[in-house]
């Protein structure tokens, strides 16, 4: 298993607009396309609070790229990530690293 922690740096005042279309549009869409979430974090203590942290469980690379172009090109998603940003970006940047366990790893 590998996991992908994507990272969103949100638009200043944008990070509700981010967590609302997660929690009412993008986790349905991926429990459609069989995408697992292992958790989403924010920043309570930092250097920014408007930044959303999250896991991505994958058993492959080849997993990782077959669901997640599907997901991207769901007419679905695209329309609604459209019309979450119609009072403008919610998003500056986004980084993602795709991690595997070290040996010693309680997450396998």
């Amino acid at each position: 298993m590998i996991h992908e922690l994507r990272i969103y740096h949100c638009i200043p005042g944008r990070l509700p607009a981010l967590l609302k279309c997660f929690e009412t549009v993008t986790l349905k869409l991926w429990e459609k396309h069989g995408i697992r979430q292992a958790g989403f974090w924010t920043v309570l203590i930092g250097e920014t609070n408007q930044v959303l942290y999250y896991l991505l469980a994958w058993e492959s690379l080849a997993e990782r790229e077959a669901k997640w172009n599907a997901f991207a090109a769901d007419p679905e998603w695209i329309a609604k990530r459209a019309e979450s940003e119609k009072d403008g970006l919610i998003i500056a940047k986004v980084t993602n690293e795709i991690l595997q366990p070290t040996a010693f790893s309680s997450v396998k």
